[in-house]
């Protein structure tokens, strides 16, 4: 059993409660092969955003480019929903203060130095080469 396939156990077992206040699991459709794949990832919530940060060198957001339906289960619950990935590193440099307000522990494993509170800007714009957002809407 991988990483991933023992957190997506854990969303969705009854003590999904552990780690669903900032994980989900979210469905994308292969573009190409049509094919379904779930795979667990962190969020945090802004207003009617949920946010998922993940690195470029991924592939499962590629589905979402140009945006696209996704399945989502979030604390133990299936929504529908909404994903675009973001990938202008400038709007990922923005969006990154923002995350690390939410999850402020994100910082150290990033390696962004944080000085009087304030993420180092250095930091931050090496990061947004490396990262992107996924900016998800759920559906009413």
């Amino acid at each position: 059993m991988t990483g991933n396939d023992f957190m997506a156990w854990v969303l969705r077992s009854p003590f999904h409660f552990v780690l669903s206040g900032g994980m989900m699991l979210i469905t994308v459709t292969g573009r190409k092969t049509g094919r379904k794949y779930t795979t667990p990832v962190g969020y945090y919530r802004e207003r009617e955003h949920l946010w998922v940060l993940t690195s470029r060198n991924r592939t499962w957001w590629r589905n979402l480019l140009g945006g696209a339906e996704v399945g989502l289960l979030l604390k133990r619950q299936p929504a529908r929903a909404f994903a675009q990935a973001e990938l202008d590193e400038k709007s990922v440099e923005m969006r990154m203060y923002e995350f690390l307000r939410h999850v402020p522990q994100a910082a150290r494993s990033m390696k962004i130095r944080i000085e009087d509170e304030v993420p180092n800007a250095e930091d931050i714009a090496r990061t947004a080469k490396e990262r992107l957002f996924v900016r998800i809407k759920l559906a009413r």
